[in-house]
């Protein structure tokens, strides 16, 4: 590979190529579903990965303010493609399940971890208070978006067999507030994804060239990746005996969006909470305010299942409880280990509450 190509970057890409391959072999051999599972999640891994290198990259030419509408535009494309797929194959609930664990897994497992990682290394920890207020704020919309559709359809409720047309209002009333903080995003400044206070070596940067050819090519991979893995996804989880909440909830979420969030327990490890926070939690807001609607909106479009915003009550409460935990951790700006064992340790109790829910149905 050219010299401008890290390590990191080239292990990246063999993890990413060899994993799609052994997918598509596994698919044309009729293997065991379970093993085409696993390897098309690691290969969705992977090409999450490099579509966040490619992000890295153009975050560079274009500057710090272009970095959050990047990440939004692209950061996600994995899971758009993972719940479109699904959608296409009648599983809503693992969709509805593994948009909010995409936010669970953010805002409580990969924040708890590099606030641990980060202060057993180096103690308390502190990153700037207005930036995460805000997110917080937003975040606690999202939780708003997803407890009144529920509650105003439920029995009794005025939305009652009006679903669809409530969580279509809610969903373009998200996508308005989404637009309108992408401005608000690329006036203030902060910090950029990868880089070290702002100098990277020329070196280091890609040609324009190469950089959308590996996007391109790192999308049409997650595209058929994503349509494998879930079709293995039924079968896998009838053979492991897990519940649809908990394959969406857990491994689906966590197959589409974790690997692309170790950058922000990296720059936690190295004591940049700022930067660690902001990629932590922008990454659930994304999901919130932008995949969630856009899928909802789009599920009217494409055919088949429907997608709404009515869910169930343990999931807005476990929703809520884990928004309300995280806010009231960075809060003040400052982190400790023994906080972010708390998040883990609630993420863990939200996993295993739903483990014992109805199978997948055949």
């Amino acid at each position: 590979m050219p010299s401008y190509v890290e390590t990191r970057t080239r292990i990246i890409a063999i993890v990413a190529i060899s994993a799609s391959l052994g997918a598509l072999a596994g698919r044309s051999l009729a293997i065991s579903s379970v093993a085409v599972f696993v390897v098309s999640g690691v290969a969705l891994a992977g090409l999450a990965a490099m579509v966040g290198e490619v992000t890295d990259q153009l975050s560079r030419r274009f500057g710090p303010g272009a970095t959050g509408v990047l990440q939004s535009a692209l950061g996600n494309l994995p899971e758009f493609f993972i719940g479109v797929f699904a959608l296409r194959a009648g599983l809503v609930e693992v969709v509805r399940s593994a948009l909010i664990g995409s936010i669970l897994a953010n805002t409580l497992l990969v924040l708890g971890l590099a606030f641990v990682a980060g202060g057993l290394r180096h103690g308390a920890q502190k990153f700037g208070g207005d930036q995460t207020r805000t997110m917080s704020t937003l975040l606690l919309l999202a939780v708003a978006a997803m407890a009144i559709p529920t509650i105003a359809s439920a029995p009794g409720g005025p939305d009652r067999g009006h679903e669809t047309e409530i969580s279509a209002v809610v969903s373009i009333v998200l996508l308005v507030v989404f637009a309108a903080s992408i401005p608000f995003s690329i006036g203030r400044k902060g910090p950029v994804v990868g880089s070290e206070e702002g100098a990277v070596p020329s070196a280091k940067i890609w040609p324009i060239g190469v950089a959308l050819a590996v996007l391109a090519v790192a999308c049409v991979g997650a595209a058929f990746v994503s349509d494998w893995f879930v079709d293995a996804l039924r079968p896998a989880m009838n053979t492991l005996g897990m519940s649809q909440s908990f394959a969406g909830l857990v491994i689906v979420a966590i197959a589409g969006n974790a690997v692309e969030n170790v950058v922000g327990v990296q720059a936690m490890l190295a004591d940049k909470g700022d930067l660690a926070v902001s990629i932590i939690l922008n990454s659930s807001l994304q999901v919130a305010l932008a995949l969630t609607p856009i899928l909802v909106l789009g599920s009217l479009l494409l055919g088949g299942a429907t997608l709404t915003l009515v869910v169930s009550p343990l999931l807005v409460a476990a929703l809520a409880l884990a928004t309300l935990l995280a806010a009231f951790v960075v809060i003040d700006g400052e982190s400790t280990w023994l906080e972010g064992l708390a998040l883990v340790g609630l993420y863990v109790i939200i996993a295993a509450s739903v483990w014992w829910g109805g199978p997948i149905a055949s």
